[in-house]
C-alpha cells in the first residue's frame, strides 16, 4: 500500500475536511467496482464518490473492508436517488446504502437531483438534516441543484448544503452558480470534469500548448485547473495507470495567464442532463 496522495483538503461549512481530489465510480460495473476502488486505495486515493443508482455500492464497500487503510482516512460519498426522496423514505434509503457499503455512516450524503418530477427536494433536505443529526452522515449536501433549488432550501431551513455537486468542465464552467455557492459558503464539486469524452479537450484553444509547456496531458491540465479554481474533483477511470496520471497534478502550477486561457474556453456546453428537464 502506498501512502495517501498529497492532495489538498478543503474545509466544509460544517468544519469537516474533504480531500479535494478523489475517484468517481459513475458507470463502473458492479463487478468491477471492488477491483477499481481497491486499486485506487492502493495508489493513494482517499476520497470515493458513489451513489445508490450506480448500483456498485457493494463493490465499493468490499474494497474498503478489505483495505489496510483505516476507515477514518477514507472519505465516502453516496447519494439519495430521486424515487427514494421524501421525509418518510430517505432514512430507509440511506440505511440500505450503508448496508450495501458495509459502513455505519457515510462522510457525505447528497440529494442526487432536485427532480421536479417528484417535487420533494425540500422535504428530502429536511430529512437529510435529521440523518446528519442521527450520525448516519457526517456532512450533507446536494447535487445538480440550481440557484432556485438552493433558494428553496434556504427558505425552509437554516442549514446550508456543504457542497453542490454539478456538471463542470472547461467547456461548461458554471461561473454564476459557483459565485452563488461562494456567497452561501457552499463548496462546488465537479462531475464529468473531463467532459465525459463527449468533446475533445485538446480542441479547446490553448490547452494543448499549456499541456506541452508543462509536459503534461490535457487531462492533467484540466484537473489542475479545477484544483486551482477551488473545486472538488473526482475523475472517473477504470484503469490504474490513468488513476496515477490523474493524481500526478501536484508537481506543477498553472500561471495566471494559463488560467485565463482556460477560462476563455467556456462554451456553456452542457453535455449531461439539465436539472430542470429531468423526468427521472
Amino acid at each position: 500500500m502506498t501512502e495517501a496522495i498529497a492532495t489538498p483538503h478543503l474545509t466544509l461549512n460544517d468544519g469537516t475536511s474533504i480531500p479535494q481530489l478523489g475517484l468517481g465510480v459513475f458507470l463502473v460495473e458492479p463487478d468491477e467496482a471492488e477491483r477499481i476502488v481497491t486499486d485506487a486505495l492502493e495508489i493513494g486515493y482517499r476520497h470515493i464518490d458513489t451513489a445508490r443508482i450506480y448500483k456498485n455500492e457493494e463493490g465499493v464497500g468490499r474494497a474498503i473492508a478489505a483495505s489496510a487503510v483505516p476507515r477514518e482516512e477514507i472519505f465516502v460519498t453516496t447519494k439519495l436517488w430521486n424515487s427514494d426522496q421524501g421525509r418518510d423514505t430517505a432514512r430507509a434509503a440511506l440505511e440500505k446504502s450503508l448496508e450495501r457499503l458495509g459502513l455505519d455512516h457515510v462522510d457525505l450524503y447528497l440529494i442526487h437531483w432536485p427532480s421536479p418530477k417528484h417535487g420533494k427536494h425540500v422535504e428530502s433536505w429536511e430529512a437529510l438534516i435529521e440523518l446528519r443529526d442521527a450520525g448516519l452522515a457526517t456532512s450533507i449536501g446536494v447535487s445538480n441543484f440550481m440557484q432556485t433549488h438552493l433558494d428553496d432550501l434556504a427558505a425552509a431551513t437554516d442549514v446550508v448544503p456543504a457542497v453542490n455537486q454539478v456538471e463542470l468542465h472547461p467547456a461548461f464552467q458554471q461561473r454564476d452558480l459557483r459565485a452563488f455557492h461562494a456567497e452561501r459558503g457552499i463548496l462546488t464539486e465537479a462531475w464529468g470534469p473531463l467532459g465525459q469524452g463527449k468533446y475533445e479537450l485538446a480542441e479547446l484553444p490553448g490547452l494543448t500548448e499549456i499541456a506541452a509547456r508543462h509536459e503534461k496531458t490535457v487531462q492533467q491540465v484540466a484537473i489542475r485547473w479545477h484544483l486551482q479554481e477551488g473545486i472538488i474533483v473526482f475523475p472517473k477511470t477504470t484503469r490504474s495507470e490513468r488513476m496515477i496520471e490523474n493524481a500526478t497534478v501536484f508537481d506543477f502550477e498553472l500561471s495566471d495567464d494559463e488560467m485565463a486561457t482556460i477560462a476563455a474556453c467556456d462554451r456553456e456546453l452542457r453535455v449531461g442532463a439539465h436539472p430542470l428537464n429531468t423526468d427521472f
